[in-house]
């Protein structure tokens, strides 16, 4: 396989990546990582005529927290970024977690957070950790910049806000009173493989009862979904084990799977209820049980 012949730029500023965008008027893709983009181009499903690359702006790879605003990534930080950094395991250590699971090592020291969003695959791991978290994207345009929700940022599978002529420049992860999140996934693999189900939980606990919960839903809807009836059910109330299979039966009829080649609907469906509960379990810190259901 061989890639098409295709005109290729790099600037150095945001301000010009999006005047290039513009220029070429739809017919350019934005280049991070480009683990997904290239691998597409070589199997002939796009074929655009330029390539605007990321690598030469300054800034788009850092991780730092920045005091009254929040935990700040930079849209070309690797996998292997956010496996890495000190600041995210103090703060958020179910995102480096994530980031561990996905893919191989490689494709983790190439593939990058900005363009794990960008491609707006259901399947994909971050996207459910980050609006589980508040997250929003701050995306750069001709027109300036503009703050939005991850979970408003998605509007179909491969489907996206970002206009052609825009760059996801970061993602902000605002402060926020979470006492502890988690990302579970099932594959058909130990690791590498796509979600067939993914279920990412943030909660703030006072003792025994959930003061609020997100939970979000990945592989099974599509777009990333958040289970706001299951949310709902817990909010206010003391954690017990009927609750928390409550929590994973709402979570279970709130989302939207199809059948495919990796699992059929109704699996899927049982799926999400299983790992809805083991990823309540694991961002409130309660033992995970191992019975014969996978809970």
């Amino acid at each position: 396989m061989y890639l098409p012949d295709f005109d290729y730029y790099a600037p150095e500023t945001l301000k010009e990546a999006c005047s290039l965008l513009a220029r070429l008027n739809g017919g350019a893709s934005v280049l991070a990582g480009g683990t997904d983009l290239l691998s597409h181009m070589k199997n002939e499903l796009i074929s655009p005529k330029a390539l605007v690359s990321l690598r030469r702006i300054k800034g788009l790879d850092t991780i730092a927290y920045v005091a009254e605003k929040g935990l700040v990534i930079g849209a070309r930080a690797t996998h292997n970024d956010l496996a890495g950094s000190q600041v995210l395991r103090e703060r958020y250590p179910a995102l480096p977690e994530t980031a561990r699971v996905m893919a191989n090592n490689q494709i983790r020291n190439r593939g990058t957070i900005g363009g794990n969003i960008v491609s707006a695959v259901p399947s994909a791991d971050l996207p459910p950790i980050l609006i589980a978290l508040g997250a929003s994207v701050v995306i750069e345009g001709p027109n300036g910049t503009r703050t939005v929700l991850l979970e408003q940022f998605f509007v179909g599978p491969r489907r996206s806000i970002i206009a052609a002529d825009e760059v996801l420049a970061g993602i902000v992860i605002p402060d926020q009173a979470t006492t502890g999140s988690a990302y579970c996934k099932f594959g058909l693999r130990r690791s590498g493989a796509l979600a067939v189900v993914g279920v990412a939980a943030s909660v703030v606990a006072d003792g025994a009862s959930v003061t609020q919960a997100r939970i979000v839903l990945g592989a099974v809807a599509p777009t990333p979904l958040r289970a706001r009836q299951a949310e709902t059910l817990l909010a206010g109330n003391a954690v017990t084990e009927s609750l928390l299979e409550e929590a994973g039966r709402s979570a279970a009829n709130e989302c939207r799977p199809i059948s495919d080649i990796r699992g059929s609907e109704e699996y899927r469906r049982d799926m999400v209820r299983v790992f809805t509960k083991r990823a309540l379990r694991k961002a409130l810190n309660i033992p995970i049980q191992h019975t014969g259901e996978g809970t």
